[in-house]
């Protein structure tokens, strides 16, 4: 039986690496002293370790310079794969709360993160296991006492797993609110004796067959709370009647001049002062992102700031949940990332050619509203431009691009084919801005009908977000 259930288990390790259409979040959490390093490596010379990695994380001074999610966001397993995490986003929270690093209200609203955080991932196609160890305080003592007699063990007892025994009615009491905080149908805990006197490998080893091998249970995302807007959101139809005067150009540069040289200044005390700055740039075809963003990044230093253009995701992308490829690009405190297109292309184009279910992006609002809230949580200026213009000025610079040599590469099968779609796409706009246009995460609508005018209104806008910022109360 035993050899049956570990074939059993390797089997389906490499039939999911084979299909690829899943993978397995395992994470082990619980009381001090209860076998975890011994169980994990049981498991991991049980299963094929080439497909398999853990994690045993205290954050580094890189992860404590993002937001908190990125440092587990970057580490999930691809498709296919298996990401064991030792206590994980359960070990903060609850160690945090036990020495009184945080409040109750604080733990309460660092377990609704993780509903959200696990809910995102069932949906994604990620299984997840999620293990309590158990053991008797009394039984705990002895084993501690016992393993730093001998010397040839006792290097595995630190000093904080005296103090996990010393708290082990309040890591008990607390444990059992995390669980039922965070028990759901696509996350259930299950909760297991640990010790030396237990050995709990053959129950991990067949609930691991059941995540690789079984059904993906259906997965209900959870309840937001709705915060009222201080204003209502943007609509295409806002937009001011085209005029047809062109700015100066000699005006334009004057006043651009200025400009640039103000979001200098800015950018540099935003440097100072370690403040990172997320700036998202969406538009129509031909709208003017990439002179925005140049007009922009000329007055930063090019050191402190990275421009990602995002468009279709890459293998490797593919093979983790849609929104990894944005966390990994988040930018270190006091650096600058300019998306030019971003995770909203999951409610934009893929909605409009069909390229995500309908379930898949209605779903992503409530997604991408909470991984908002993060940076901004973190402390980031998050910045949100659309560039929009009117149809007939977006077919007199298509034209002009297959009329200039070195235009003509800006200018793809793909843009016909997606003006042929405007009204879609125009729908798609507008209830983008109805679902994310936050109180603090608030759309910028830019009339791009001339290019010398929205990129001043750009510069004008991202100054003003950074000097909001530097002007708050720190």
């Amino acid at each position: 039986m035993k050899e049956s259930l570990r074939y059993r288990l390797l089997s389906a390790q490499l039939e999911m690496a084979r299909q690829a259409s899943r993978s397995v979040v395992l994470v082990v959490t619980g009381h001090a002293a209860t076998g975890k390093t011994a169980l994990i490596n049981e498991l991991n010379h049980r299963m094929e370790n080439r497909l398999t990695e853990v994690h045993a994380l205290a954050p580094s001074s890189e992860e404590r310079a993002r937001p908190y999610w990125w440092r587990y966001w970057r580490r999930l397993p691809a498709r296919g794969r298996v990401g064991v995490f030792v206590h994980g986003w359960y070990g903060d929270a609850l160690f945090a709360r036990a020495e009184q690093r945080i409040g109750p209200g604080a733990f309460r609203d660092h377990l609704a993160e993780i509903r959200a955080f696990e809910a995102e991932l069932a949906a994604e196609g990620i299984a997840l296991v999620k293990l309590w160890l158990d053991i008797d305080a009394e039984e705990q003592g002895r084993h501690l006492q016992a393993l730093q007699r001998d010397p040839s063990r006792a290097w595995q007892v630190k000093d904080h797993d005296w103090q996990r025994h010393l708290q082990h009615g309040v890591l008990e009491t607390l444990g059992r609110e995390m669980r039922e905080a965070t028990e759901a149908e696509h996350a259930p805990w299950r909760r297991l004796a640990g010790g030396p006197r237990h050995a709990p490998a053959k129950t991990v080893e067949r609930r691991l067959v059941t995540a690789m091998a079984g059904p993906l249970p259906s997965v209900t995302p959870p309840e937001e709370a709705v915060t009222p807007l201080a204003e209502a959101p943007p609509r295409l139809a806002d937009l001011p009647v085209p005029t047809d005067k062109a700015m100066d150009k000699d005006d334009y540069l004057e006043r651009l001049a200025r400009a640039q040289a103000r979001l200098a200044g800015n950018a540099r005390e935003i440097q100072r002062r370690g403040i990172p700055v997320v700036l998202v740039f969406e538009g129509q075809d031909a709208a003017g992102k990439g002179g925005c963003i140049h007009r922009l990044t000329s007055a930063l230093d090019a050191r402190l700031y990275r421009v990602h253009r995002i468009g279709a995701p890459s293998d490797e992308e593919r093979a983790h949940p849609w929104a990894w490829r944005f966390w990994r690009r988040l930018p270190l405190d006091g650096r600058v990332a300019i998306f030019d297109r971003s995770w909203y292309g999951r409610v934009l184009v893929e909605r409009v050619e069909g390229l995500a279910s309908p379930e898949a992006w209605r779903r992503a609002y409530g997604e991408i509203r909470r991984f908002e809230r993060q940076l901004l949580a973190h402390g980031a200026v998050l910045g949100k431009l659309f560039l929009a213009v009117d149809k007939d000025e977006q077919l007199r610079r298509f034209r002009a691009r297959a009329e200039t040599p070195h235009k003509r590469h800006k200018l793809t099968e793909e843009d016909w084919r997606n003006r042929e779609r405007w009204e879609d796409y125009r729908e798609a706009i507008d209830a983008m801005f109805a679902h994310t246009h936050g109180v603090d995460g608030g759309w910028a609508l830019i009339d791009a009908n001339d290019k010398r005018r929205a990129r001043l209104a750009v510069l004008d806008h991202v100054n003003r977000l950074l000097e909001a910022r530097l002007d708050a109360p720190r």
